[in-house]
């Protein structure tokens, strides 16, 4: 998942760069790196680790053990990626958008009711968004690993050298992530296609060479082996076979970004035969040489090639790594948007372009969490336990959303049971498989995850409790106008403009202001801005107005979760419409509420330890006149305690 994908190309082309029902070659390129960069390495670890499993108890590999790897890996990449992602998962988009945010938003889970299925469900698709946050550290950790290690091929002894460079690498990437990545962005796609056409050429050669492993073609050949190996060994192959598909979840999280048609020609007419010929290919050679099961991968080029290709490795795995550290950004963007997360800086790196951005706390935290990850496991081997457990429940959450929002849309729901049930069948067996991965390394991710899920649930809480106290502190708008006649303020020379989260009554900075003031502005505006459950709202609609009383008037500005609202550009819709007279914006003051929370055992609301969780969140949280685009000379904080 990534949001690189609004660089140039797509951002010209527009949602899935179509026209007249092509699709341009350049966007194809871009989603050969950014949608396909993580599946795309797989190649590297996922056909090792499944044999090593099905092999284990007799310590080599035998042919039965290879072709049924091939065959379910084979058959994995059809069931899951080809029919459940490509052909169905993608039409569940959000007016074009996709990803678990995007389906939150679709079924209105934002607004339920506590107690309600809604709220549940908000609580499970919460949970799928932070399985997000335990991939993205451990996709750069094992797809950089895997690649390094191919340097063990034809130089053992430099096996302690793998975690320095690994973690060098690392390094570098997180460093110039406050940067941009436009240079980068530019050379994914051709880059990603030579790896295509690498992977695809060495599964050829290896084929030609032991041509019987296209027995694996026959999906027989892995239920065979799977029903006659024992559950230990089926599990075992199974959970290791799942890593073969993990990344096919960016499909569905990009598909704002290319659009269904590109992201499916890119799949079928290339990713896909490149990624199932280099897995032949490595049966193929594992059929010839059962020793090669420690690194089939690398055993499958000649010896003059080893050092090029690892080079070639590892340039992919970074870009894998990339993509999936700008999908983090970008889940973390649309998440603070949709009140999920506490404001944080959010940094545009491409003053050109939407949608390329850096967020530093997140990179940060991030990059923490992928080294540790390489420090602690040391290699793509012991690794591969805590990978795949995360995007096996994500999946799996993502079958069921896609159901609930299928029924939504009318669908007989005899074929949506059948359907969705089938594929849920599928990814539960998966999960089954790499739950017992837990002690190995599973509950990394999940520890991560739970980590995420809890702080968006706590914030979540935490909101709307004090939307509560707020809404009990608001100032009805008669009452307000009632006592402005009774008691006339001072009136200054000026325009100011007062933010508030709800729309109606008057916001607390503006009563306090004139409680400790006695004096107002002139030209008066309050102002709400709004996250909407559509990806985008175009600037049309952007504002709307409404007058309190004479130079006195309410605005409501409405934005998408892909859009970031600024006020200053809210206003000036406002006045290009002719909603609002000019010189309420020129030079307007605004004044933004300041609120110190403080956590108290004898209130209701949430448990103390989360409360002052909620409390340090809202504290270290982006300034709110900066994360609205508000000109710091502009801005002036009334301060309020709210005690929770």
């Amino acid at each position: 998942m990534s949001q690189l994908a609004t660089h140039e190309i797509a951002a010209r082309e527009g949602a899935g760069g179509q026209r007249g029902g092509t699709v341009r070659p350049a966007i194809l390129l871009g989603a050969l790196g950014i949608v396909y960069g993580d599946i795309g390495t797989s190649p590297l670890y996922a056909f090792k680790e499944a044999v090593r499993a099905a092999s284990r108890s007799t310590g080599t590999a035998e042919p039965a053990a290879v072709i049924g790897a091939v065959s379910l890996i084979l058959w994995a990449l059809i069931l899951i990626v080809s029919l459940k992602y490509a052909v169905l998962i993608l039409r569940a988009d959000n007016r074009g958008e996709g990803g678990i945010v995007a389906m939150l938003a679709l079924l209105g889970a934002r607004h339920a009711k506590p107690g309600s299925w809604q709220a549940l469900l908000l609580v499970v698709g919460l949970i799928g968004a932070a399985l997000l946050y335990g991939d993205g550290a451990i996709t750069p950790a094992i797809s950089v690993l895997s690649a390094v290690e191919g340097l063990k091929v034809d130089a053992p002894a430099l096996h302690r050298f793998v975690v320095p460079i690994t973690l060098a690498i690392l390094v570098g990437l997180f460093l110039v992530q406050s940067k941009g990545v436009a240079f980068i962005g530019r050379i994914f796609g051709p880059v990603m296609l030579v790896w295509f056409g690498v992977l695809a050429l060495l599964g050829v050669g290896g084929i030609l060479h032991r041509p019987e492993i296209l027995r694996a073609l026959n999906p027989f050949e892995a239920f065979d082996f799977l029903t006659h190996a024992g559950w230990h060994v089926s599990f075992a192959m199974l959970g290791a076979a799942f890593l073969a598909v993990t990344g096919g979840e960016a499909m569905y999280a990009d598909l704002g970004h290319f659009g269904a048609r590109a992201i499916r020609l890119a799949w079928f007419a290339l990713v896909l035969p490149a990624l199932v010929i280099n897995y032949f290919g490595q049966g193929a050679v594992l059929l010839a040489e059962p020793a090669a099961i420690e690194n089939p991968f690398y055993a499958l080029a000649p010896d003059w090639a080893h050092y090029p290709l690892i080079a070639l490795a590892t340039l992919a795995t970074v870009i894998a790594s990339q993509a999936i550290i700008s999908g983090v950004f970008s889940l973390t963007q649309q998440a603070i948007q949709l009140g999920f997360l506490p404001t944080m800086r959010i940094v545009q790196t491409a003053s050109d372009e939407r949608g390329q951005i850096y967020v530093p706390a997140v990179n940060g935290l991030l990059a923490i969490a992928t080294l540790t990850a390489v420090v602690v496991f040391g290699s793509s081997d012991a690794l591969a336990g805590a990978y795949g457990i995360a995007v096996s429940m994500l999946m799996a959450i993502t079958t069921l959303l896609a159901a609930l929002i299928a029924l939504k849309w009318g669908y007989n729901p005899v074929a949506v049971a059948a359907v969705n049930g089938f594929f849920l069948v599928i990814d539960l067996v998966f999960l089954g498989a790499n739950s017992v991965k837990l002690f190995e390394g599973g509950w990394f991710p999940l520890v991560l995850a739970g980590f995420v899920a809890m702080m968006m649930l706590t914030w979540k809480k935490g909101t709307a409790i004090i939307e509560e106290t707020r809404a009990s502190l608001r100032m009805p708008e008669a009452d307000f106008l009632e006592r402005l006649r009774q008691d006339p303020p001072v009136r200054l020379p000026c325009a100011a403009a007062y933010l508030s989260s709800a729309t109606h009554g008057i916001p607390l900075p503006l009563s306090r202001f004139l409680e400790r003031s006695h004096a107002l502005a002139e030209r008066l505006l309050i102002i709400t801005a709004l996250y909407e459950e559509t990806p985008t709202v175009p600037d049309s609609v952007r504002a709307e107005v409404s007058q309190i009383a004479p130079d006195f008037y309410r605005i409501v500005l409405r934005y998408g979760f892909m859009q970031d609202a600024s006020i200053p550009e809210g206003l000036a819709c406002a006045v290009g419409h002719g909603l609002l007279p000019p010189e309420f914006v020129e030079d307007v003051t605004v004044f933004i509420g300041h609120e110190t929370v403080i956590p108290r055992d004898d209130r209701r609301g949430m448990s103390h330890w989360r409360e002052k969780l909620f409390a340090f969140m809202q504290r270290n949280g982006e300034r709110t006149g900066a994360y609205f685009c508000v000109p710091t000379r502009q801005v002036i904080e009334v301060g309020t305690e709210i005690e929770i």
